[in-house]
């Protein structure tokens, strides 16, 4: 058995090659200055960078990773989307006790699956902090599409500031991060533009956002962050080449703690060919929207002599990642706008929660506006989607079909309803109505198939991960219905998503925005019986 630095296999992007034999990793979980916008901050890396080392594995290969925590805290590593072995998937107070300050803590599982995944810290906010990384594996049999190159594309959010101190500022004021709240001025605008039975409206819409505490421009909990290509910013300008003639696939992973962002390469169609790892049916679009942990693999074909900006938009329109795809290193292409600030509706708060999805962002136009209102379509998840005649196309949960159909597709054996709720003025999150620290497990028999129906009641959205079992997402396609290990659900959406209860152990399950975690969006399930 030979061993490799892990630190040797860093590749954000590369040309098509083997799978790496090295079936023994060694990762180190240490402090670093990082300095983004001209603000320089201590943060955690892997192996001394954020994002860390990318582990390219093979299915079915062995893989044992020693994970070496130099902080003086405890520290962890969590394989996300990775079905494994309970005890190796690195969540404390869940799954193992954590790697204590000096320790080295060793993961031991098999690579069976295929596909983009990425892995990060399941330790305090050490995932905000920098600790998060891709994972390739690559699969046993060819993938059915063809492509001469890859890059990786992970986007992250950074922000200045200690990510303890931004949710205590939150704890203290919910809309300390908020820089972009209606004034005085706006409310005046609106009412002298407002026809003159529609001047009521306006006081009346104001007052009920006054009493929520609350502001249409509530998109995010903070704004304020850098967003980043592969860690760099978009001054940095990250750069991926290809050649003539060749076939690109561009593997996004959302590594954000709190940003949504919208994906488009102005000039280029993008086939989307995987969703959180698992082939789909090819999908032509011009955008798509990726939630925090979501994973997007799309392939591009770029024309000769042709540069392009690869854009990633925060959902907030409070700035953008960006990268490059071109021939030649340094080379920059035009940058769209970012299109105007979305706001929310006093319909996304109201008790119609069927109806929200599509109405929780408005003012949004051109294609901002047909990215929220098919995705707020798409995620209810009822059949087909009305043909878009004009403008662009953007990718929607209703898009997602399985390449081939899974082996279990019994009717659920049982429902368990999660309705998502939280308190924005005391800024706690909660599974019905009960936060984590006050709730007892989950608890799903082995061998049984259950459907879990999200009911958002928040004005948020929440990617919501389930670790160690995957989620069928119930979009009308029926035996093609997608898997995915996080789904995302709109403010007062309601979605469900069956789940083949085959793994034993405990599991986390949670809210993959950092703070909403944090603070009470979260759950342990126990899976009783099978094999222990």
């Amino acid at each position: 058995m030979r061993f490799k630095l892990a630190g040797l296999l860093i590749a954000t992007s590369s040309l098509i090659a083997p799978a790496a034999l090295a079936d023994v990793y060694n990762l180190e979980i240490d402090q670093f200055e990082r300095t983004v916008d001209g603000e320089t901050l201590t943060g955690v890396s892997i192996n001394g960078t954020s994002p860390g080392p990318l582990l390219r594995l093979r299915e079915g290969e062995d893989v044992t990773i020693n994970v070496t925590n130099t902080l003086d805290v405890d520290t962890s590593l969590h394989w996300h989307g990775i079905i494994l072995d309970a005890g190796m998937d690195g969540v404390p107070g869940i799954s193992f006790d954590g790697i204590a300050p000096g320790e080295t803590y060793t993961y031991n599982f098999t690579a069976n699956q295929s596909g983009t995944y990425w892995y990060h810290g399941h330790s305090a906010l050490q995932e905000q902090e920098g600790v998060f990384a891709p994972i390739i594996i690559e699969p046993a049999k060819p993938d059915p599409f063809e492509y001469d190159r890859e890059h990786v594309i992970i986007l992250a959010d950074w922000l200045n500031d200690s990510p303890y101190k931004a949710l205590a500022n939150l704890k203290k004021r919910s809309n300390y991060y908020n820089y972009n709240r209606r004034t005085v001025f706006d409310f005046w605008r609106d009412w002298r533009n407002a026809d003159r039975g529609e001047k009521t409206d306006v006081i009346q819409e104001r007052l009920a956002w006054g009493r929520m505490r609350m502001d249409p421009t509530d998109i995010v909990d903070i704004t304020g962050y850098s967003f980043l290509v592969n860690g760099e910013t978009p001054e940095d300008n990250w750069s991926g080449l290809f050649e003539a003639g060749e076939k690109v696939r561009l593997r996004f992973i959302n590594a954000a703690a709190m940003t949504y962002f919208d994906v488009k390469i102005p000039g280029l169609k993008m086939t989307v060919v995987q969703a959180d790892g698992q082939n789909i049916e090819p999908v032509s679009v011009d955008e798509f929207p990726i939630a925090i942990a979501e994973t997007f693999d799309v392939i591009v074909e770029p024309e000769a002599g042709q540069s392009y900006t690869i854009f990633a938009a925060a959902k907030d329109r409070s700035g953008y990642a960006r990268g490059t795809l071109s021939e030649t290193p340094g080379t920059e292409a035009a940058i769209p706008e970012l299109g105007p600030r979305p706001e929310l509706t006093m319909a996304a708060m109201g008790e119609d929660h069927d109806s929200h999805g599509a109405m929780a962002e408005s003012e949004a136009v051109g294609i901002d506006e047909m990215t929220m209102n098919m995705s707020g379509d798409a995620h209810r998840g009822h059949g087909e989607m009305p043909a878009m005649e004009h403008g662009p196309k953007v990718l929607s949960y209703d898009d997602l079909r399985a390449l081939t159909p899974y082996t279990d597709r019994r009717a659920p054996d049982r429902e368990v309803e999660l309705r998502l709720t939280g308190n924005m003025e005391r800024y706690f999150w909660s599974i019905n109505d009960v936060k984590f620290g006050d709730a007892g497990p989950l608890e799903f028999n082995y061998g049984e198939r259950v459907r879990i129906t999200f009911k958002n009641e928040t004005m948020m959205e929440h990617p919501m991960h389930l670790h160690g079992l995957w989620m069928d997402l119930l979009n009308g396609e029926g035996d093609m219905a997608p898997r995915k290990h996080t789904i995302n659900i709109r403010p007062g959406e309601t979605i469900s998503a069956d789940v083949t209860v085959d793994a034993t152990g405990s599991w986390a399950f949670h809210c993959h925005i950092l703070q909403h975690a944090a603070t009470g969006m979260f759950r342990q399930v126990n899976v009783i019986g099978g094999v222990q």
